[in-house]
């Protein structure tokens, strides 16, 4: 039923999106390339294998690239010369798992040169990473080209874990995205990890009155702050984002009405009445929040990039 239900409403959000992005289509590569994505799913699979980290390293990365210049690959680009690349940006030290998309883009060309974008590889690759997490499944319109512009301080414009809610609104609204889509994307949190630095400003020295950020569970507050003391030194310190940092479900939601998310911009979603209805559902309902997280990514993945070519190498201009 639940498979029923997201083949038709991804159906329904492709639809929609042709009407305002008439290059992408769920078929682009039938004809150039038709084993393109189950070669990516097989090189996501054996990251997988791997690194078990790999799957939200690709849905942050994927997210981190269409939120500057739209979804054109820009955030692969290496650094060079005088130019600092956005993968090198503040935000983005902490990306990881390039290795996988490049070796997909090298499995591609073997098959396919000069065809499939590396845009098109990181949105199939950041589909699977969901899917291969346990999570939903959906067809990806593909049809990007890849952008020639990276620069680092680009990345200051990317939503920061310590938003509060209109930042957050402001930030989605800029890039066309609803409420809702804000909402459901925070559910990719369910993935992954972060470093102390992220929180800090929840676990010391919150305001003048308190240390810690009152809306955090006492007792998830008090082992954050044993993993990340004022003074931390221990370079990878920090937490799993939820209970089931490698499964994609909705446990997220269930620890963020419970006081036990990490982000300030977590909590920031119980602040608004709309917003913690939304949390709420997402709560109580895992299908509906693989159906609104489905729709949300199709409309990110979707948003329009400047980009002018299919890259050789994705770390490189052609």
């Amino acid at each position: 039923m639940a498979a029923t239900l997201l083949s038709l409403l991804t159906l329904t959000i492709f639809s929609s999106i042709l009407h305002s992005s008439k290059a992408l289509s769920v078929n682009y590569y039938q004809q150039t390339c038709p084993k393109a994505e189950s070669t990516i799913t097989n090189v996501v699979k054996k990251g997988m294998m791997n690194d078990r980290t790999v799957p939200a390293a690709l849905l942050r990365m994927h997210f981190h690239d269409c939120f500057i210049r739209g979804c054109d690959a820009s955030v692969l680009l290496n650094s060079k010369g005088s130019n600092k690349a956005e993968k090198d940006g503040p935000p983005n030290i902490s990306l990881h798992a390039f290795y996988v998309i490049d070796n997909a883009k090298k499995e591609v060309e073997k098959m396919c040169p000069g065809v499939v974008s590396c845009a098109d590889i990181l949105a199939l690759a950041a589909r699977d990473a969901v899917v291969l997490s346990g999570g939903p499944r959906w067809d990806v319109p593909k049809g990007r080209k890849d952008g020639r512009i990276s620069r680092a301080n680009d990345t200051l414009q990317l939503p920061f874990p310590t938003f509060n809610i209109s930042q957050l609104q402001q930030s989605f609204s800029q890039r066309g995205l609803s409420i809702e889509d804000l909402v459901a994307l925070s559910g990719g949190h369910t993935l992954g990890f972060s470093h102390c630095s992220s929180f800090q400003n929840r676990i010391h020295n919150f305001n003048n009155a308190t240390d810690v950020d009152p809306s955090m569970n006492p007792s998830l507050a008090a082992r954050l702050r044993q993993l990340c003391p004022m003074h931390n030194k221990v370079k990878n310190a920090g937490a799993n984002l939820d209970s089931s940092p490698t499964v994609f479900d909705n446990a997220y939601y269930k620890a963020l009405l419970q006081g036990k998310s990490i982000f300030s911009s977590d909590q920031a979603l119980l602040t608004t009445s709309r917003t913690k209805a939304l949390v709420s559902k997402f709560a109580a309902s895992q299908e509906e929040f693989y159906e609104a997280f489905v729709k949300s990514m199709i409309k990110m993945s979707s948003i329009s990039g400047g980009g002018t070519e299919i890259r050789r190498n994705c770390g490189a201009v052609n």
